[in-house]
């Protein structure tokens, strides 16, 4: 059980949080120092070489900048919107630089909006490259959140909701009026659905994997809009999650907002965007115009550039004015055109710190929705909350926890989420999503036992359900006795021989599989790890496997924490610890092999060391579950 009525709760947030800055500070600045502009490239912090395709004229004075990227299209990156970032060239990274914020980044195309009025003389020589900055404000945005919940906490009326999530009192809950059954949601989805309805404060829905978390809230949501006709602010901790949610509310038929840009490009998501509403509402062609303008007169001032008279330089600073004036015109009536569509949209979606966006700053909603709350930073959280008089917590402490950098803060709490703090407080406040669709019995029922209390249900659509008739589906293959020894790679570990074992059995299974199956229907497959020098590994393998090329697009091969939210027909897990002591490093952080277990529909397929594994009573059991269902294997065996 939790306590939560220290007085200094906040103060304890905020102090760890300092912690984790410090920490995320010093390993940004020593990437950013000691590396070169590919190294920095390869970490995901830079695209380089950009080309810039387009300027116009922004708020502030400012100068938007749209670049495009021409090369390594395939690196994964971290510049996002809202992110700080410099434009810089490499001729001369240090003095030729300027700073800004990523107003948009899609596909292998971004702008940025940058802290000057011109394009700088040195960005017309080429080997230009747009680079994250370390982004305090993300930092700052959060300990504002503390500082203003510490002081609402002390105020009776106005701090109910603080109180509450720090349990200082208690939630409430309207009688539940009968509500007509949703059509499509089973018992417990309904049940959730209610106790989000007669919830006057705090409501939690608890959804282990493939219960149909995302369907719930919709409908919730939906209700919400229609009937109480309020406007409901959603947020999640990522990208892809506020997407999800964003594009299922927009199909029920909601006016939905996306504050930010999202992950994944779809026409219907674009269409969902502020940039995108604002581009076709009607009195855009009056700011199009106005900017056009402005422009206009920039360049022509600029031509006076090199020009020293004074009569040159008052007819230059003439022109600037002026466009200066046009740029308030144009900020005047973009802000009334924002304030507009705002004001007219029933749904409202964003990350964490999205929510704190210029656009809605000031805004409070009747409720707001935080999903895949046990992945969400608690000081993180408390940005929508302030917005809000009620607050919707959805998701599973019971799989992956947010990501700290600094072992200290995470040690003394940082990582235990505010969802996990109030399904200890307030179990009358959670409703637990039983019936899962996604599993296979037998793949469901370890998980549900050790971190559901075995209340979990498969429903019959997919309880039995196997690759063909008479498949295991779940299998533990022991390679104890193989001399299949764990390798120290940097900060990782890495097991060729059981990495290239994974793939021989694979080969074999894809043979028999090609037996009930053509390419067109193949199941889908997911090669899975904790350690990153294990998945380079794997991925080598993979492409070193002639048979499988002609599968390729079937199967996926990534860390464990990568495919949180997905699915596949097959997963194989290589657990890759093997060592005399029994070290198993962070796997024992068991929420993650829960993920890595319940991504499998019909097949799950473990690969590990029995001798290693089971000074840990979590694998211990797991291989004698796997032993009962007839499952446990030997390597020798294959």
């Amino acid at each position: 059980m939790f306590t939560f009525a220290r007085i200094d709760y906040f103060k304890n947030l905020s102090d760890l949080l300092k912690i984790e800055q410090a920490e995320d500070r010093e390993a940004y600045l020593k990437l950013a120092t000691s590396t070169s502009v590919t190294e920095r490239r390869a970490a995901g912090l830079a695209w380089y070489p950009v080309a810039i395709t387009g300027t116009e004229p922004s708020r502030g004075d400012y100068l938007t900048v749209e670049a495009e990227r021409k090369t390594h299209l395939d690196v994964i990156h971290q510049l996002r919107f809202g992110s700080p970032a410099v434009l810089f060239s490499n001729h001369d990274p240090k003095n030729n630089r300027v700073e800004g914020v990523i107003t948009y980044q899609s596909g292998d195309r971004i702008k940025i909006n940058i802290f000057t009025e011109e394009l700088p003389d040195w960005s017309r020589d080429g080997k230009l490259g747009i680079e994250l900055l370390f982004d305090n404000n993300n930092y700052e945005e959060m300990f504002g959140a503390l500082r203003q919940a510490a002081k609402l906490r002390e105020i009776p009326a106005e701090g109910r909701l603080v109180q509450i999530l720090t349990g200082k009192k208690n939630p409430v809950f309207l009688p539940e009026a009968a509500m007509r059954p949703v059509k499509g949601l089973n018992t417990s989805q309904q049940q959730a659905v209610e106790k989000i309805i007669s919830a006057q404060d705090l409501a939690i829905v608890h959804g282990p994997p493939g219960t149909g978390k995302t369907t719930t809230l919709v409908q919730a949501i939906s209700l919400m809009a229609r009937q109480n006709k309020e406007q409901v602010l959603v947020v999640a901790p990522s990208n892809t999650a506020v997407d999800l949610l964003s594009e299922k509310l927009s199909l029920e038929g909601l006016n939905v907002l996306r504050i930010g840009n999202p992950a994944r490009v779809s026409d219907r998501l674009m269409d969902l965007t502020l940039d995108s509403q604002m581009a076709v509402h009607p009195y855009m062609k009056e700011s199009k115009k106005l900017k056009k303008q402005a422009a206009e007169y920039k360049n022509m001032g600029h031509k006076y550039k090199r020009s020293f008279g004074k009569a040159e330089r008052d007819q230059r600073k003439a022109l600037f004015d002026e466009a200066h004036k046009i740029m308030k015109e144009v900020a005047k009536t973009e802000e009334f055109i924002i304030n507009d569509l705002v004001a007219k949209t029933q749904i409202i979606t964003a990350t964490l710190a999205g929510s704190n966006h210029y656009t809605i700053r000031s805004l409070k909603f009747g409720t707001v929705v935080i999903d895949e709350a046990g992945q969400a930073l608690e000081p993180a959280c408390w940005i929508p909350i302030l917005k809000a008089k009620k607050v919707i917590l959805a998701g599973d402490h019971c799989q992956l926890s947010p990501t700290i950098k600094s072992d200290v803060a995470a040690r003394k709490g940082l990582t235990t989420t505010l969802i996990e703090k109030c399904i200890s407080l307030y179990p009358e406040a959670v409703t637990l999503l039983d019936i899962q669709y996604r599993m296979n019995k037998a793949i469901m029922g370890y998980s549900s036992g050790v971190f559901y209390d075995n209340a979990l249900k498969a429903h019959q659509s997919v309880a039995d359900r196997l690759l063909f008739s008479d498949d295991l589906p779940l299998v533990f293959i022991d390679t104890a006795g193989c001399g299949f020894d764990e390798k120290p790679a940097g900060t990782s570990v890495a097991n060729p021989e059981e990495a290239a074992f994974l793939f021989r059995y694979l080969e074999t299974l894809v043979k028999t599989l090609e037996a009930h199956y053509t390419l067109t229907d193949f199941p889908t497959v997911a090669v899975v790890s904790p350690y990153r020098e294990q998945i380079r590994l794997l991925k080598e393998q993979l492409i070193n496997t002639p048979y499988l090329q002609v599968y390729s697009d079937c199967i996926s091969v990534n860390t464990i924490d990568s495919f949180q939210g997905q699915e596949r027909d097959i997963v194989l897990i290589s657990l890759t610890r093997s060592n005399m002591e029994g070290a198993i490093g962070f796997l024992a952080d068991i929420r993650r092999m829960n993920v890595a277990m319940t991504r499998a529909r019909k097949k799950l397929v473990i690969i590990g060391n029995s001798a290693t594994l089971s000074r840990s009573p979590f694998y211990a059991e797991l291989i004698s579950y796997a032993d009962g269902l007839g499952g446990y294997q030997s390597a020798w065996e294959h």
